[in-house]
């Protein structure tokens, strides 16, 4: 029993181990870095036990210095829609006439909480608004922070916004995909691509044009913030030490240095292969070479072929030579509207000979084909290296002329609009509650005023554990491993400790002796007398009473002698005697007992007890 328990809590270690494991991992998200919330904004959180129906949404303020905030909850108002068309398109396909309107999210709603929605397929949409104030990339950070929710999940389409680069000729209403920008970020996704865009416009100090510079892709399966319905946040911090965190629900999913990890880089390589550069004519590139020397052998047939017919090979018996594998349909007819001059001769469709069934084949027999044993294929010439081999030519380096080193990329061109331009094939994109400023302290309070409250609502309807369970195994099917063994343990434990069972042998006989050993009839007479000579001296008042039954012991093996009785017999000792069976210890334990005056006296009263049944 005891070597059950301690399986059992092995086993119960293990499976606490994998478990804790795995939930582990699903937290680490690949080592994804979880930001806590500020200070402020848990001091905003409302109880999570609470329903829905009980939390009062109020509009969110900014805490500190804001660059531009929009809740549309009146609305939107200072919004401006493009009525411009996109270029190189015919003019019925480039309109931006894709339709926007303020609502409530079709799930989980707050009375009083609206938010921007795209409502048009397969149209190009562009809508924009200009900053509070214009922000100057120099010693504060830059904080863009806003919400999405794909309500219809997406198929292909965007949910990025773009901050237009402040020029004196901006007008909103004439917003397109050409507009200048400095930063586009946000999600995106076609077909099975999951992207997270962060793209800014680096301006070559050389030459004054703008390049885009990609962030590199994060390292997180992106797929459930595109089709799980719910409202998710998406932020960029740009810091002035030109480093860069992206984070979705507060969770970074991405960071780096806009030095070391955009794609291309921001400064161009120092040398850059010499364009004039030319290969010489006796460059050889070859490190192997057929032999010069080599030479065909003589016997080598270059005309044998490769497959021949096999002479061995025998028509096999019943082969039908005069029946074609193929024959008229007999039951076929020529259709009525069967046109001869249009249609030509009308003939039966071919069906297989039902003869040919039967037979091991119809028509004229081949002999197979097999392999030539003759044929060697045309002679080349061994390979050998190449004594003059020079490696790959390459062109020679030199000083890149369009070098530049920009050590502070940070400085971008300054923003003062921010739009939204996007094509998309599902309707009911949400957006709401954006947010630029330079303290993360701000965001979060806004963040915790805002799309905190639809995360506490939208968990207090979400469905049951069940449901929530089976939704889980649905997207990672090794839980179902988990959910089997965490129902069998307790099953199992309760079969093997609580079923009634049989009781064993070992319980139910043990008052049961154990059959002895063998004893010699010599050396039970020397037991037998040792006894005797002990009790005598031990016991004077009890003199007659051993004399009597060391006589009636000689008598036991006087009649055993007289009538014969077999060896086997002599040995036995009856069932039920424990004490008797003490005697076939050693000789040293024989006489122990003997001194204590035991052992010797049962085993006398059964023997006389035989005799004198006999």
């Amino acid at each position: 029993m005891h070597f059950q328990w301690d399986w059992l809590c092995l086993g119960v270690l293990i499976i606490s181990s994998v478990t804790a494991g795995m939930e582990s991992e699903e937290n680490l998200d690949a080592d994804v870095e979880v930001e806590n919330f500020d200070k402020q904004s848990q001091e905003a959180d409302v109880d999570r036990d609470k329903s829905s129906l009980e939390v009062v949404y109020q509009t969110p303020k900014p805490t500190g210095e804001v660059y531009f905030t929009e809740t549309f909850d009146e609305g939107m108002s200072g919004w401006v829609l493009s009525v411009t068309l996109k270029e190189d398109m015919d003019d019925n396909v480039a309109k931006y006439d894709g339709r926007w309107e303020v609502e409530e999210l079709k799930e989980n709603a707050m009375p009083g909480d609206k938010g921007l929605v795209l409502k048009s397929v397969a149209k190009y949409h562009a809508i924009s608004a200009m900053l509070t104030k214009t922000f100057v990339f120099d010693d504060k950070p830059l904080i863009v922070q806003y919400e999405v929710n794909f309500q219809k999940g997406i198929d292909c389409g965007g949910a990025y916004i773009k901050l237009l680069s402040s020029s004196n000729d901006l007008n909103l209403e004439y917003f397109f995909d050409k507009t200048p920008y400095t930063i586009m970020f946000g999600p995106d996704k076609c077909g099975e691509d999951y992207k997270l865009h962060f793209i800014f416009r680096h301006k070559n100090p050389k030459t004054g044009e703008y390049d885009e510079k990609h962030a590199e892709r994060p390292d997180v399966d992106l797929k459930k913030f595109y089709l799980d319905k719910k409202t998710h946040l998406y932020t960029l911090v740009l810091k002035p030490d030109d480093t860069f965190e992206i984070l979705i629900d507060q969770t970074v999913v991405s960071k780096g240095s806009l030095l070391e990890n955009m794609i291309p880089p921001v400064n161009p390589s120092k040398e850059i292969e010499d364009p004039t550069d030319k290969k010489p004519d006796d460059w050889d590139e070859r490190p192997k070479i057929p032999d010069p020397n080599a030479v065909k052998p003589d016997d080598w047939d270059e005309d044998e072929p490769a497959k021949i017919e096999d002479p061995d090979a025998v028509k096999p018996e019943g082969w039908l030579d005069d029946e074609p594998q193929y024959v008229p349909d007999p039951n076929a007819k020529k259709p009525k509207d069967w046109d001869e001059e249009m249609d030509g001769e009308w003939e039966a469709p071919q069906i297989p000979n039902a003869k040919c069934e039967t037979a091991p084949g119809c028509g004229e027999w081949v002999r197979p084909m097999k392999n030539n044993p003759k044929y060697k294929g045309k002679w080349r010439a061994p390979m050998i290296d190449n004594p003059n081999y020079q490696g790959i030519w390459s062109p020679r380096k030199i000083p890149n002329p369009d070098y530049f080193e920009d050590l502070h990329p940070f400085k971008m061109t300054a923003v003062s609009a921010i739009g939204l331009e996007l094509w998309s094939m599902t309707s009911d994109i949400y957006f709401d509650n954006f947010i630029i400023c330079s303290e993360k302290e701000v965001a979060d309070r806004w963040a915790a005023d805002s799309w905190g409250l639809k995360k506490l609502v939208a968990s207090a309807n979400e469905p049951g554990m069940f449901s929530q369970l089976v939704t889980a195994a649905e997207e990672h099917p090794w839980l179902w491993v988990l959910y089997i063994l965490t129902l069998a343990l307790p099953v199992g434990l309760t079969v093997l400790f609580c079923w009634p069972g049989k009781k064993s042998d070992e319980y139910i006989d043990f008052k049961k002796p154990d059959v002895s050993k063998q004893i010699t009839k010599r050396k039970l007479k020397e037991v037998t007398e040792d006894f005797e000579d002990d009790e005598l001296e031990e016991e004077k008042e009890n003199e007659d009473t051993d004399e009597d039954e060391g006589e009636g012991g000689e008598d036991i093996y006087d009649d055993e002698e007289e009538n014969g009785v077999p060896d086997e017999e002599e040995n036995e000792v009856p069932d039920g005697s424990q004490e008797g069976d003490r005697s076939n210890k050693s000789d040293s334990e024989d006489e122990k007992e003997a001194d204590e005056g035991m052992g010797d006296r049962p085993l006398k009263s059964v023997r006389k007890r035989r005799v004198r049944k006999d």
